[in-house]
């Protein structure tokens, strides 16, 4: 084979290399941009249909306290009852559970916690017991609901290595917190501080 052909094919390769090293580059950003808008658009719902919950509440108590006798015991049982028959992984604050995930190697777990069948029932969970006057926040459930659509987003795009869906777990659980406090930076920082690193001798993540 003459030289020139073999430097041409060696070109070739280089460029067939390089192009796929900027596939894989773009396919990660895509990722993680999708799944942080995602992020954002459903803490924004979450958030509003939390308030929507409160203020429901709120008229209940200013047409009758004693309603919220009967609205508060009865609607914990039915939350409690729906938890454990149809929605397990649903219980907790949400931030264990994020947590917890990010150090789970086995995979079927974590695809039921963060699961979006769980994330919804979370979501209307959380505004449900708001309505009944539970004494709950949407901060933590957001933490969990951002893992979860953070977690699926990879799952969808194929990643299945442990490393990087822990990876992206945990910056879906920081999106959820910068997105349940709206303060994008300054949460976004803490939680990536806070929040355990993937090994235990990794540092955290510098701002």
């Amino acid at each position: 084979m003459p030289a020139s052909v073999r430097a041409a094919s060696v070109q070739l390769r280089h460029i067939r290399e390089q192009a796929k090293a900027g596939t894989v580059n773009w396919r990660r950003k895509l990722i993680y941009w999708s799944g942080a808008i995602m992020v954002g658009l459903v803490a924004v719902a979450f958030a509003a249909l939390a308030d929507k919950a409160a203020t429901l509440r709120n008229h209940i108590l200013a047409l009758s306290p004693w309603l919220m006798l009967g609205v508060l015991p009865g609607g914990l049982a039915l939350s409690t009852w729906l938890t454990r028959t149809w929605f397990r992984g649903a219980q907790g604050s949400g931030i264990p559970q994020a947590i917890a995930c990010m150090h789970l190697n086995d995979f079927r777990v974590v695809d039921k916690v963060l699961s979006l069948k769980i994330a919804i029932a979370k979501i209307f969970l959380t505004s449900f017991g708001l309505l009944c006057g539970a004494s709950i926040g949407r901060e933590g459930p957001t933490v969990q609901v951002g893992a979860a659509i953070m977690h699926t987003v990879g799952r969808f795009m194929g990643i299945h290595d442990p490393v990087r869906q822990h990876a992206l777990i945990k910056a879906g659980g920081a999106a959820g917190v910068a997105a349940a406090f709206n303060t994008p930076w300054p949460v976004l920082c803490l939680a990536l501080k806070s929040l355990p690193t993937l090994t235990n001798n990794a540092p955290a993540a510098p701002c």
